[in-house]
């Protein structure tokens, strides 16, 4: 892998993607904060050695990097998932990378059900903990160790600091930011009214596919991460409604101009 990832940062570094400081990770329908920032570089996915190519349709597939409130930034416009047919390793191999070029932050975005019923489709929460239900880990695979420490703490996944801050944001712009735990599971099929029920006994506040590997990879390299969820239903397994994916990018498409804010005011202070 070692080898993998020196042949894409330097392509990356040809390409002139240049001392990052902060990446971003864009989820379901939520790839209009391109919109807001001054685009230096932009690559295709399928265009950069060795990465993986987005294959969900949804998902646009491209790395950009830019300039947002006085940051250089490398966003990630669209993601890749297990349910795909990816290792954990290629999910994370943008982590890796843009670590390699020099971020220091790693900010993560997705569109999650509300499994906390006092949670509202169209809410934000941001994540405190989580819950890793997809099988495995990112780190599980010979040699991690020359990338990082094999055993990485996760008593503090989410950066405590980063956290404080988008809640005083949340609070001074008058957006609802709840607070909670987060379950990552394989998919791509949604839950069954038992899953919904076991999650709630588990104490999962949200739950999605995505987001924790990157996550895991990001402390495994001593970057300081944070993530929100953008709600996009309620999974009440008492009464529960068949859910159409395209409710769900509508509605995260609705919620996302918070998140939007949260990130940019976040990323002034960084």
């Amino acid at each position: 892998m070692i080898k993998f990832i020196e042949e894409t940062v330097d392509y990356l570094r040809d390409k002139g993607f240049e001392k990052p400081e902060i990446g971003i990770i864009l989820g379901t329908g939520l790839g209009q904060l391109v919109n807001e920032i001054t685009i230096i570089k932009e690559v295709s996915y399928n265009h950069i050695p060795n990465f993986p190519t987005a294959t969900v349709e949804f998902h646009k597939g491209k790395l950009i990097y830019g300039e947002l409130e006085g940051k250089k930034v490398i966003i990630m416009q669209g993601r890749f998932h297990i349910y795909e047919g990816y290792s954990l390793q290629d999910v994370t191999y943008p982590v890796r990378i843009m670590e390699k070029l020099g971020i220091k932050t790693l900010l993560v975005s997705n569109a999650s059900g509300a499994i906390n019923l006092d949670y509202k489709k169209g809410e934000l929460m941001l994540i405190d903990d989580h819950l890793n239900l997809q099988g495995s880990s990112p780190l599980a695979f010979k040699g991690v160790e020359l990338l990082g420490e094999r055993f990485a703490d996760m008593s503090l996944p989410y950066d405590v600091a980063i956290n404080n801050k988008f809640k005083a944001i949340a609070k001074a712009n008058n957006i609802k930011l709840h607070e909670g735990v987060y379950a990552s599971v394989v998919g791509p099929q949604l839950e069954t009214r038992a899953e919904y029920r076991m999650l709630k006994i588990l104490g999962a506040d949200a739950v999605g596919m995505s987001t924790v590997p990157e996550i895991i990879v990001a402390n495994h390299l001593g970057l300081k991460a944070a993530a929100i969820s953008v709600l996009t239903d309620e999974c009440d397994p008492n009464n529960l409604q068949p859910v159409d994916i395209s409710e769900i990018i509508a509605m995260a498409a609705k919620a996302e101009p918070e998140m939007i804010t949260l990130f940019k005011e976040l990323i002034k202070t960084l």
